[in-house]
């Protein structure tokens, strides 16, 4: 049965594909910019959500309240943490807290709150089957969804977040997990005898001390290839990388330059621990050396070799096998459960845009010419606004996946949609269309 074509009237100016921080951060800044543009939004979760699997008990935040929703871009905005805060009866408490890093629970509170002002706009429960070009008019597409409706749009903004990351040849299974899934999954686990977590990060520090602390009888075995955690570098001179400025200064630099930057300062983000965790986590290895009942073991310089750590499960359990890259030695162990905690990718935007991707321009290395509003470059043959918000590293810069310019970035956003509504670009000759 064909879809019914939207009329002319219910033509957006703006489908944010995903309702996460990134796109959140957008709506505000669409309402606080009194456009009065038409906005709708499509989220595939239920309700907001973000990040759910790992808001463990006292984890804090790893930047500032003050680069929340909108303060670096509107410091006297209704939607900051100190609104938040002030909505919710505890801005004295948190003042006297003494700490600029909330936890990850109350952030995320902090977001929902949020997000509960703009439940109207947004399609909850729903996914993005794909995204067309209107035949006649290069300046509109359209978005097709799970529920069979069809969103006509001038513009469309692709916020589909990260995508957890397992290495070639491991899938998920009862007893094997990434670490996103750890709160969602971890009532099945009872009085587990041993668990393995694979991963250097901070979510794999995360998980080793919550699962410790979860299961006092268990053995807790943390796989990774370096001597031990790093800690992340969070100096104030370092912390620069995520300055707004920043992202002007990496968008012009040379090709070369930016590999350098993202080299230098890779060690504020990825493959890193906060150094509390790191020391919190050695002393008490080093407490049960003392008392001769060790169950946090570390397995350093060391992976989990070829694919047989998930051959089969085994009376419940699941066997792999620990190699040491030092001499090559193997341990295989059995395990209760074991948990990948190996990082994120982010969603590639060219599996929802399908023969939109086709005209889409490319850098030299393959990678999607952005814009420094965060427009993709596309061929002619599209006029309407293809913007993304996630996959922007190679132009953007450290930031790009980060809450840090959330804020910034969608009132440049907000900006460049705001002009192309009210100026939009020439439509193309109708043999042109036809070509």
């Amino acid at each position: 049965m064909p879809q019914e074509v939207p009329p002319p009237s219910a033509v957006h100016d703006l489908v944010g594909v995903g309702f996460g921080p990134s796109n959140l951060g957008l709506a505000i800044a669409l309402d606080e910019q009194g456009s009065g543009l038409t906005t709708r939004f499509v989220e595939r979760q239920e309700g907001f959500g973000w990040h759910r699997g790992m808001l463990l008990e006292d984890a804090t935040m790893q930047i500032s309240f003050l680069k929340d929703l909108v303060t670096l871009r509107n410091p006297v905005s209704g939607f900051s943490f100190l609104s938040y805060l002030q909505d919710r009866g505890r801005l004295v408490d948190f003042i006297n807290y003494g700490s600029s890093f909330p936890t990850r629970l109350e952030f995320h509170d902090y977001l929902e709150w949020a997000a509960a002002s703009f439940a109207d706009r947004v399609d909850y429960g729903t996914s993005v089957e794909r995204i067309e070009v209107v035949s006649d008019d290069p300046g509109l597409l359209d978005v097709h969804t799970s529920r069979g409706t069809v969103l006509r749009t001038r513009n469309v903004v692709l916020a589909t977040g990260l995508v957890p990351h397992l290495p070639a040849g491991v899938h998920r299974g009862d007893r094997v997990w990434h670490s996103s899934e750890l709160l969602t999954r971890i009532g099945s686990l009872a009085h587990p005898q041993r668990v393995v977590v694979v991963g250097a990060g901070q979510s794999a520090a995360e998980a080793v001390d919550h699962l410790h602390r979860s299961f006092p009888d268990a053995e807790v075995c943390a796989v990774f290839s370096r001597y031990g955690y790093s800690p992340a570098d969070d100096s104030s001179f370092a912390n620069r990388v995520f300055d707004p400025d920043a992202v002007d200064a990496f968008f012009g630099a040379p090709a070369e330059v930016k590999d350098l930057i993202l080299g230098y300062h890779g060690n504020t983000n990825y493959s890193v621990v906060d150094p509390e965790l790191i020391e919190a986590l050695y002393r008490r290895h080093y407490h049960e050396k003392v008392s001769g009942r060790e169950r946090l073991r570390f397995l350093n310089v060391s992976r989990v070799a070829d694919a047989i750590q998930i051959e089969g499960e085994v009376d419940g359990r699941v066997e792999l096998a620990v190699e040491s890259m030092l001499d090559g030695s193997r341990e295989v162990l059995t395990a209760d459960l074991v948990v990948y905690a190996t990082g994120y990718r982010p969603s590639d935007p060219c599996a929802l845009l399908g023969e939109v991707a086709e005209h889409c321009r490319r850098d030299a290395v393959g990678g999607l010419e952005i814009g420094r509003d965060y427009r993709v470059s596309t061929g002619p043959e599209i006029t309407a606004g293809v913007y993304v918000q996630g996959p922007t590293e190679h132009t953007h810069g450290l930031s790009s996946t980060l809450l840090s310019n959330v804020s910034v970035r969608a009132g440049e956003i907000a900006g460049s949609i705001a002009a192309r509504v009210t100026s939009p670009p020439p439509r193309l000759a109708d043999s042109t269309r036809r070509a």
